[in-house]
């Protein structure tokens, strides 16, 4: 069952389309990747599913039925990139009032406060002030704030700028566990990387508009060239006409484009008859940040392999 869906979302700013007719889903328990340049129109987008902008036309609905800011966003928790902290006040006291204000009674928040402090080795910030904490720091009590009332929608804008990597995989654990349990979480990020490894769907956006959406295996699979990695124990001679052109030669290996009108086996046995020893086959995928730059810039996938010799 979807947690979200959005149809046909439009909001204009004067003359400027700030989304543009753009439609997606997410199922429960469901990581989501949110793409885009700068200018797309993301933030945009999220200030929508968060109450903060009303649209111009479409609808949202959230969990089965149309999307009521006031009610609904109790159940969401957004961590965005402009941290929203108050920076003078204690770190307790801050926590226990968002909590609060998320619907949750003094004594349960503490409880949920105090699992979360403890599990992100924060119980003695309690009584410092953000203005005194490291951006790193500051980002996990972001976190925390975010999730702590249990939503069952987080966004997370950037949500890992500024972490070491230690605080970067123990908040990636613990998206992963939230996930586990049916939260759903949209992840906004420029860092594609990350959201080749976390994501499970993605939406892709340019200049108001959806420019794709899917799973990451499939889009990946979507935008494949045909091109392999192939592991020898010794490199072999190549004899009469082959399935492939070789794009890339090392120790060992070529990398090759198969051509239009052969298959991978059609490779293999090319080599197989001549008796060639083939110790690995593998199929290289293009990176979501190629298709990104493909599609955002119009550029053709630049490969990182260098000319065979």
């Amino acid at each position: 069952m979807s947690i979200l869906k959005i149809q046909n979302l439009k909001k204009y700013f004067a003359t400027q389309k700030a989304v543009d007719d753009i439609s997606f889903e997410i199922k429960k328990g469901t990581i989501f990747g949110l793409l885009g340049p700068n200018g797309a129109g993301k933030t945009t987008l999220i200030r929508m599913l968060t109450g903060i902008f009303y649209p111009d036309e479409g609808q949202i609905l959230f969990d089965g039925k149309k999307f009521d800011p006031i009610n609904d966003v109790v159940h969401i928790g957004y961590m965005p990139e402009e941290r929203g902290l108050y920076k003078k006040m204690k770190i307790g006291e801050q926590a226990l009032y968002l909590a609060q204000l998320k619907g949750l009674n003094k004594t349960l928040a503490l409880a949920q406060i105090k699992e979360w402090f403890v599990k992100f080795e924060m119980q003695s910030w309690w009584n410092k002030k953000v203005e005194d904490l490291s951006k790193g720091m500051s980002q996990k009590l972001q976190f925390v704030t975010t999730v702590l009332h249990q939503p069952k929608l987080i966004i997370l804008d950037e949500p890992f700028s500024g972490l070491d990597p230690v605080n970067s995989n123990l908040i990636k654990d613990e998206i992963y566990k939230l996930a586990e349990k049916g939260c759903t979480i949209i992840f906004s990020t420029h860092r594609m990387e990350q959201v080749e490894e976390i994501c499970d769907q993605i939406i892709l956006v340019n200049k108001g508009k959806k420019i794709l959406d899917g799973t990451v295996k499939q889009i990946k699979n979507d935008f494949k060239e045909n091109l392999f990695r192939i592991g020898f124990d010794s490199m072999p001679m190549l004899n009469g006409t082959a399935p492939f052109e070789i794009i890339n030669t090392k120790e060992f290996s070529y990398i090759v484009k198969i051509k239009d009108q052969y298959k991978p086996n059609d490779v293999l046995n090319y080599f197989l008859k001549d008796g060639v020893q083939i110790n690995s086959f593998q199929e290289i995928l293009p990176s979501l940040n190629e298709i990104f730059i493909k599609l955002v810039e119009g550029t053709p996938m630049t490969r990182q392999f260098q000319p065979a010799n």
